[in-house]
């Protein structure tokens, strides 16, 4: 029997390619789900009991919490990346840490294949493909919902017809949450005009009482909340646990897939969206005008390839070197307040703040030039504009 490595999830496509390619197709599965954020023990233990019961010969759960942080949320925050000035790229971004665990597991286990869920309409299948086939160009890809054009409802019947017990009634709502965000999929955004209800939203507004909450940074990187040190990861999750209760980071999303069409996706992202305005602010206080202008640019550029698929281009190598380099000097704490559905950043606090200088501040007297100089600095900065002046009067 050839061995197959599935990326599974447990849902209904993927519970299909589980049976299918074991029973129909008499592949040797061997189910894997990376875990990105999105499940606790009790779903994996639920999920590795339908893969080993719809056929696969072994079920794994990769850990890769840790690993989505270094290789990619770290480089989110550094850039203050916000696709389309909005979406914190929750889902897509695990998609390519998963692809890249899929592969090792598959290279460890010495798989012929390797076989995934996704349709033939989405980002996923790009996302997926491409690390596979950089990575392990002699894997063969086997896409079983894609290239057979099946609907939901064919899938359904093929396992009820095959004896398997689950149910299939399809959620109202599709909810896929991670360490980066949460997103929200709904009959609403498939168009253009509804907005998501209150009630579509995994967390619910809990707390009305303002709330401060203070952010500690280190070279740009979360290292406390409120005096408290603790791994960036477990912060990220103290603060999504700190905002979420205040209904917090809602929005929805609307870009360009990668194959060309518009999409709308709500989402939920209280600790990401709060802790990338407060990183953001820090950089404002302890940056030049230059690298936050460089920074803008590159932040955009890494989230777009990234968005894309193309991660492994080393040009995404070399962005975050840049990326890194940047953030010396962004240390120090920022002072946030909760509110229901909003935050505010207070102030920050920090060795590195440029607005410390003892020369001169911004509108006041100050002890670092003369009027004279002043005048002086003036009159050549606007050289460039009097020439070009001049010379189109006179045309």
């Amino acid at each position: 029997m050839k061995k197959l490595v599935l990326a599974y999830s447990g849902g209904l496509d993927t519970s299909y390619c589980a049976h299918y390619l074991s029973q129909r197709e008499g592949f040797e599965v061997h189910a894997v789900t990376v875990n990105t954020g999105g499940f606790d023990a009790k779903e994996l233990k639920s999920i590795r009991q339908k893969a080993l019961e719809l056929g696969a010969s072994s079920y794994q759960a990769i850990d890769a919490v840790e690993s989505f942080y270094d290789t990619v949320v770290k480089y989110l925050i550094f850039g203050n990346v916000l696709r389309n000035n909005t979406y914190p790229l929750s889902v897509s971004a695990e998609r390519i840490v998963q692809a890249l665990e899929i592969v090792a597991y598959a290279k460890s286990v010495g798989a012929s294949h390797i076989a995934h869920g996704s349709t033939g309409a989405g980002n996923d299948q790009v996302r997926f493909d491409m690390i596979f086939q950089i990575m392990a160009p002699d894997i063969e890809i086997l896409t079983p919902i894609r290239d057979g054009k099946l609907s939901r409802e064919e899938e359904i019947s093929y396992l009820q017809n095959a004896g398997i017990p689950y149910s299939w009634e399809k959620a109202k709502y599709s909810i896929n949450k991670g360490l980066w965000g949460t997103s929200v999929g709904g009959d609403e955004t498939l168009g253009s005009r509804k907005p998501l209800p209150e009630h579509a939203y995994p967390s619910q507004l809990e707390k009305k009482e303002p709330k401060s909450v203070v952010l500690e940074f280190e070279r740009g990187e979360i290292i406390a909340v409120d005096g408290k040190k603790d791994t960036p990861v477990a912060n990220i999750q103290k603060l999504h646990a700190l905002a979420s209760e205040y209904a917090i980071g809602r929005d929805i999303h609307v870009g360009d897939t990668i194959i060309g069409i518009k999409g709308r996706v709500g989402f939920e992202a209280a600790g990401p969206l709060l802790l990338l305005k407060a990183h953001h602010l820090l950089e404002k206080h302890t940056l030049s005008k230059w690298q936050q202008y460089q920074k803008e640019q590159l932040g955009s550029f890494y989230g777009m390839l990234l968005h894309e698929g193309q991660f492994l281009d080393e040009v995404m190598r070399n962005v975050e070197r840049f990326l890194e380099d940047t953030q010396r000097y962004v240390s120090g704490k920022v002072f946030a307040r909760l509110h229901p559905y909003r935050f505010e950043l207070e102030g920050v606090e920090s060795g590195f703040d440029l607005m410390n200088a003892t020369f001169g501040s911004y509108g006041e007297m100050n002890r670092g030039w003369t009027a004279e100089d002043a005048r002086g600095f003036i009159k050549i900065l606007s050289n460039s504009g009097r020439i070009a002046h001049q010379i189109h009067q006179q045309k």
